[in-house]
């Protein structure tokens, strides 16, 4: 098993289609074996699923994400847990114990080039102030 996060400075970042790296967690028998940090090379949105399935990942955590990249991934065959925040070894761990918190419902949406916001909160609110829908699963 392969998992990938969304990843700033240690810590789930918080819109797939704009990360620059993702941690990646091999993982075998429920615990972590390695990781690996891995650059996107300016990648975005659609193409980032393809590079995570080149990459054999399988699960992916993140913060926000749009619909399109969701399908994208779905396609890929890759697991999705959005809506998670935090440290990104913590998340992982989580997972593994069944004890992560995320909210598959979260939906980024961009709205008339003034950036994006995310569903389910108030105006102006912007996914890259924090990993949206971080309020529980």
């Amino acid at each position: 098993m392969k998992i990938a996060v969304t990843y700033e400075n240690g810590q789930v970042f918080g819109h797939f289609g704009h990360t620059r790296q993702f941690m990646v967690y091999d993982v075998a028998d429920g615990k972590i074996t390695g990781r690996t940090l891995l650059d996107t090379n300016g990648s975005g949105h659609g193409a980032l699923a393809g590079f995570l399935r080149q990459h054999g990942v399988d699960t992916l955590i993140c913060g926000g994400i749009g619909g399109g990249a969701r399908t994208a991934l779905s396609q890929a065959g890759i697991q999705l847990y959005p809506g998670a925040s935090g440290s990104a070894d913590d998340q992982v761990t989580a997972l593994l114990e069944g004890r992560l918190v995320y909210n598959p419902d979260t939906l980024c949406q961009h709205h008339h080039g003034e950036g994006h916001t995310c569903s389910g909160h108030e105006e102006g609110h912007s996914c890259g102030d924090h990993a949206c829908g971080n309020h529980g699963a």
